[in-house]
């Protein structure tokens, strides 16, 4: 296993899994803009068909870790790698590790196995070794992993955080929303995404709306702006990605920031970083606008039931233009330092 690889190893998951994130977003997108919207949200309870496409999206969509994370560990490993990925990426999900848990499980369980097929068996043994031991062995130990180590010191940390949260609540509304907007942006509707997102559902409990008013710019913000970046230079972009990118663009539309996944998966150093800020500035924006939002949503959809509007707009389009610019700029360089290093060879 090669580290100078990683790049390769995460782009290995993100090929199989960008038709995921496209299926299910897009089916998820349709059914939440055709609802009926409430100041709870979507309401399926009068339109049942909505209800069901809207399932179907949820069940694709739900695929997207296991999916990421066992790829991941096919590229490190080859095919011995797809179990323990796959079963690290469906933990992942469970003990709420997301986005970053599935990176992390495919990862181990690449390695994992790639250094297990190292160890030297009598030739009679060799034909299950793929088949039995490798899987099993493998999934025991990367289970055991998700569950007992990383799974509880994420939940721990999350209340940490909502702890926080609660104290920050009562401070500073730039710094809030700063926090907020990462928080929303770091890991797309992972555990830090989610304690942001019912830290300002609990607030419209409260009568407290602007929270969830920044909240919601900032949620769909990154795949927004990413889908954007890859409309004004298409060239910097592979067919994969802006199809990716079309996708990101309904998904973010309806508020969900998964969209932006394929993206930062297969650049997450460069990409996370830059979608933090962008949220960042969104929810400053509407924090400082004074947008209300009813609903526990976000996006442009919840437009209906959110106070101060056009200023809601703003934060969005504000974050949107960041987040695209400095993706634009970035991929620009890195491709001319690609050519320059080409031609130096």
């Amino acid at each position: 296993m090669k580290i100078s690889r990683f790049k390769q190893y995460l782009l290995s998951g993100v090929s199989y899994a960008i038709p995921f994130v496209a299926s299910g977003g897009i089916l998820i997108a349709i059914s939440i803009a055709f609802a009926p919207m409430t100041s709870q949200g979507p309401d399926f309870s009068r339109a049942p068909f909505l209800k069901l496409i809207n399932d179907i999206g949820t069940a694709a969509f739900s695929l997207l870790i296991p999916v990421l994370s066992g790829y991941i560990a096919f590229g490190i490993a080859d095919r011995p790698g797809l179990v323990p990925g796959f079963v690290g990426g469906y933990i992942a999900n469970q003990v709420g590790a997301g986005f970053l848990g599935g990176l992390i499980s495919g990862l181990l369980a690449g390695a994992l196995v790639f250094y297990l097929k190292k160890i030297k068996v009598p030739h009679y043994i060799r034909p299950v070794m793929p088949i039995l031991v490798y899987p099993v062995i493998s999934s025991l130990v990367i289970g055991f992993i998700m569950y007992k180590i990383i799974g509880a010191p994420i939940h721990d940390l999350m209340l940490s955080i909502t702890n926080w949260l609660q104290v920050m609540g009562t401070g500073n509304k730039i710094i809030l929303a700063i926090i907020l907007g990462s928080m929303i942006a770091f890991d797309m509707g992972g555990p830090v995404n989610k304690v942001a997102f019912f830290f300002g559902a609990a607030m419209i409990q409260q009568g407290n709306y602007f929270v969830m008013g920044a909240c919601a710019a900032a949620i769909c913000i990154p795949p927004l702006g990413l889908g954007l970046a890859t409309l004004l230079k298409r060239k910097l972009w592979t067919e994969q990605e802006r199809d990716a990118g079309l996708a990101a663009l309904a998904m973010g539309a309806i508020g969900i920031t998964e969209g932006a996944i394929p993206f930062a998966a297969a650049d997450p150093f460069r990409v996370i970083p830059v979608i933090m800020a962008g949220s960042s500035v969104g929810s400053v924006i509407a924090m400082l606008g004074k947008v209300g939002d009813h609903a526990p949503h976000g996006g442009p959809i919840v437009l209906p039931v959110v106070d101060n509007r056009l200023m809601y707009v703003v934060a969005i389009i504000a974050g949107t233009l960041v987040v695209a610019a400095l993706m634009t700029l970035i991929r620009a360089r890195s491709k001319k330092k690609a050519e320059a290093g080409l031609a130096s060879a």
